[in-house]
């Protein structure tokens, strides 16, 4: 007799759901002190900041959000836009009443993203942290947006009509935390129970695919909209090789910093996603601002 296999207990989600641009959000807000929102790359959710987050809530207001369609929010009934992702940083400050200014950790993508609010809402903005941000010196997209989301979008389709987030999901999320990493870090509990959905593998296909839209979006930002007078600090990745490409990526980062009038900083040893691997570094580069 085959005896029936124990469920596993339900994962009960932190935070809460908030309306923020007719938009369910996933917001978890810890702490106490100025305010500091952390906003992860592309695809990634609220639980890859918990080591951060612990390190900072002693002394901030922490705010963590699950961008349309990632994590536990819902989908935006539209692809991504420059505009769309800084201005839901300062509706989610509105709905959590927080109307003052507040510091932006924005992580790879979510550069983009920070440095677009600071320039639109400056008077929101207390200080801005790049933690190895999106870097794109000259983007200049090949095709139409609404070609290329369109595409997009029946590429998520398809993959859902065959199974394959619930299939694979979760095992290709923990591929990308392997390689973005130097140090070896435990599955997150939520990683299988969010990456196993259509709705989340949709988003990270749109997000993907309007990367050089939105780093073409803030080239054509930042001469017309200049930074508040607020701290930026540019936060680099550095694994210990020395290899070309990395030296590289280095230059560039520090070049960011030089063009924004920054503070750059380098977190080493760690991979691309930095909070998994130094996150004191990350919350030294927030706690350090003036």
């Amino acid at each position: 007799m085959t005896r029936a296999r124990t469920p596993p207990p339900a994962l009960s989600a932190p935070g809460r759901m908030l309306r923020v641009g007719g938009i369910p959000l996933h917001v978890l807000s810890e702490g106490r002190g100025p305010v500091c929102v952390l906003s992860g790359g592309l695809g990634m959710a609220w639980f890859d900041w918990d080591a951060v987050a612990a390190l900072l809530a002693p002394h901030r207001t922490v705010v963590r959000f699950d961008r349309p369609g990632l994590g536990l929010s819902a989908p935006a009934p539209a692809p991504p836009t420059l505009a769309d992702e800084a201005d839901r940083i300062a509706g989610l400050l509105d709905a959590l009443g927080h109307p003052g200014p507040a510091t932006v950790v924005g992580h790879s993508l979510a550069g983009f993203h920070a440095e677009a609010f600071a320039r639109l809402h400056p008077d929101r903005c207390a200080g801005l942290v790049l933690v190895d941000g999106s870097v794109e010196e000259d983007p200049r997209p090949l095709l139409p947006r609404t070609v290329r989301t369109a595409w997009a979008s029946g590429v998520a389709t398809a993959l859902s009509a065959a199974g394959i987030p619930r299939a694979l999901g979760p095992a290709a999320r923990r591929l990308i935390g392997r390689t973005g990493t130097v140090g070896s870090h435990p599955p997150h509990p939520w990683e299988r129970a969010g990456y196993r959905t259509s709705r989340v593998v949709r988003a990270c296909v749109l997000e993907n695919a309007t990367y050089p839209y939105q780093a073409a979006e803030l080239a054509a930002l930042r001469p017309g909209h200049p930074l508040p007078a607020a701290p930026v600090t540019v936060l680099a990745a550095y694994g210990g090789s020395e290899t070309a490409r990395e030296l590289r990526w280095l230059e560039r980062q520090r070049a960011l910093a030089a063009e924004l009038a920054g503070h750059f900083a380098v977190a080493a040893p760690a991979g691309h996603l930095v909070m998994a691997d130094a996150p004191e570094a990350v919350a030294r580069a927030v706690l350090e601002q003036p």
